[in-house]
């Protein structure tokens, strides 16, 4: 078998055809993988049922079985992903700066793929639909890594996409799938061939990602994410949307893990958001204060860094609004936090203070996504502040180019005088 270096280094060499491919081929390639993927969906799922089987006999965590899982559901989700890609503009080729240098010289920033990524996923089958979606509509070639645990599942869906992208006209190499542990390594030593690598897991796996390449890494470790109460809150509208960001899919990256509510609004809030989280099976742990108007067990310090990907919350009360934004810039990990208020300075406040890829006013945190941005779909969620940041659709999968067309211009006229520029933007 083809080591990850060579299959990298071809696909280097590929990366511009596939750059260059028409967005009329890449959007039939995206319908041809729906296509594809609704006739096999019965291989799937029995992939699946594999995969879950094993998972549950190795005590796989019933918080991470939701994840692994690929249902009717799931198969849904992910078609209405690609129509919605199919649907969005091209990314590549777009015209970001028009500018005259001189008569005849002509400066055009355009819109370009980065070329090969390589993203190492959470065992998400679902994850594999949508990154590889997303690197063919931006004319991106791909090595993907799905997480063990779903290795029948991936192997059945990447078969499906990968026959049907080539057979709407896109190179064999737009994508490659690997699929042992071992190719991790491999995969870290390609610098020079392989452009970006997003890994998506614990901040730990992250953190090595990070360390061991040479590569630039683009992502998101933690996702230990707030929701604060204000003084000036809607405690009717608070209690739903904090059951839904904590509850909706606890196992997400950006559901929220910690509560801070207004110390002068705790005896008027947290009984009644203390009996939606036990009706919901969401165990509380807490400081001092809530604590006695909750009745629960105690926080350690841990708790505040704690990312439980589970039924499980920290609630601790604050002295206001920027005890609250103090908390979440120390403790957060800068993916999603959210304030709760009907003050609008008090929200102007957190939004503008708090450092996060996303702060969000009276909205759950669950929001955090590509698919319910408009984005048609994610790669992932980067914190990172360079190139991209948030839910990282198409927009962060492109770099670009510039182009000058000229006349036979030399920059000896401009130097010694004989000619000078006279900028003009055109676009």
């Amino acid at each position: 078998m083809e080591d990850i270096k060579a299959v990298a280094r071809r696909m280097k060499l590929a990366s511009p055809d596939m750059a260059a491919t028409p967005v009329e081929v890449r959007d039939a390639a995206l319908l041809r993988i729906r296509e594809e993927l609704l006739a096999h969906a019965d291989e799937f799922f029995e992939a699946n049922a594999a995969d879950l089987a094993a998972a549950e006999e190795a005590g796989v965590a019933p918080a991470v079985m939701g994840r692994l899982r690929f249902d009717e559901h799931k198969l849904a989700d992910v078609c209405a992903g690609l129509e919605s890609l199919v649907g969005l503009p091209d990314p590549v080729g777009r015209v970001l700066l028009e500018r005259e240098l001189d008569e005849g010289l002509v400066l055009t920033r355009r819109s370009c793929p980065i070329g090969v990524i390589g993203v190492i996923f959470e065992a998400r089958p679902d994850a594999l639909v949508q990154i590889s979606s997303l690197c063919v509509k931006s004319g991106n070639c791909a090595v993907l890594k799905g997480g063990s645990e779903t290795l029948r599942t991936n192997r059945a869906l990447f078969r499906a996409i990968h026959a049907a992208a080539c057979e709407a006209g896109l190179p064999e190499l737009c994508m490659h799938q690997v699929e042992a542990r071992s190719d991790i390594a491999e995969l870290l030593s390609c610098d020079g061939l392989v452009d970006l690598l997003i890994p998506r897991g614990s901040n730990e796996f992250v953190r090595y990602i990070m360390d061991n390449t040479k590569i630039p890494v683009m992502g998101h470790a933690d996702g230990i994410c707030h929701v604060y109460v204000d003084r000036a809150a809607d405690l009717g509208l608070a209690v739903p949307l904090v059951i839904d960001a904590k509850t909706q899919y606890p196992a997400a990256c950006n559901a929220c893990e910690t509560l801070l509510v207004d110390r002068a609004v705790a005896e008027a809030f947290l009984p009644a958001m203390g009996a939606a989280f036990a009706e919901a099976g969401v165990e509380v742990v807490a400081d001092e204060g809530a604590r006695a108007i909750l009745g629960c067990a105690p926080a350690t310090d841990e708790d505040w860094d704690t990312e439980y990907l589970g039924l499980k919350i920290s609630v601790k009360l604050v002295d206001g609004v920027d005890e609250a934004i103090a908390h979440v810039n120390r403790h957060g990990s800068h993916h999603t936090d959210a304030i709760v208020t009907e003050d609008d300075a008090a929200a102007e406040r957190f939004m503008q203070l708090v450092d996060s890829a996303g702060v969000y006013r009276n909205a759950s945190t669950r929001f955090a996504d590509g698919f319910r941005y408009g984005f048609g779909a994610e790669v992932g969620i980067s914190t990172s502040k360079l190139h991209a940041r948030g839910p990282v659709g198409l927009d962060g999968l492109v770099t670009y180019k510039y182009e000058l067309r000229g006349h036979g211009q030399v920059v000896a006229d401009y130097a010694e005088g004989r000619s000078s520029f006279r900028f003009r933007d055109l676009a």
